[in-house]
């Protein structure tokens, strides 16, 4: 599972079947038992490009999120997961780990793909409505 503070169309192939992502929102309870479960079973990969940032996120999660400036780009038919934390309110000052006041993260989990999707077609739906 990535762990992402920011979520971008450039991370998804060319074309997406509909219904394949879903995002949920979290509390910080869940996001941080997600990631320990997740780093716990299958691995965490971080892609949180700046240090401050993934210094809160090891801080709030309860699990080490490096810093690393990855990019990003899920597979077609495999399903992925990406917890992608959005922080609001004041800027981290420098060297930070916890959040100033009146900060907060906003956490959403986003599911990529279906297990049960075998082959994908881009465009098939438009295909079968011109016939």
């Amino acid at each position: 599972m990535y762990v992402c503070n920011a979520f971008s169309l450039s991370m998804l192939p060319e074309w997406v079947a509909k219904g394949q992502i879903k995002f949920s929102r979290l509390s910080q309870a869940e996001a941080a038992a997600l990631a320990r479960t997740a780093a716990n079973q299958c691995g965490l990969e971080s892609a949180v490009g700046h240090a401050d940032t993934a210094a809160v996120f090891s801080t709030l999660l309860g699990v080490g999120v490096p810093m690393n400036r990855a990019s990003v780009r899920l597979l077609p038919g495999i399903a992925e997961h990406m917890l992608v934390g959005q922080m609001t309110g004041p800027r981290l000052s420098e060297g930070a780990t916890t959040l100033p006041e009146g900060a907060e993260v906003q956490w959403v989990l986003i599911k990529f793909g279906d297990d049960e999707i075998i082959e994908f077609a881009p465009y098939a739906d438009e295909e079968e409505e011109e016939k």
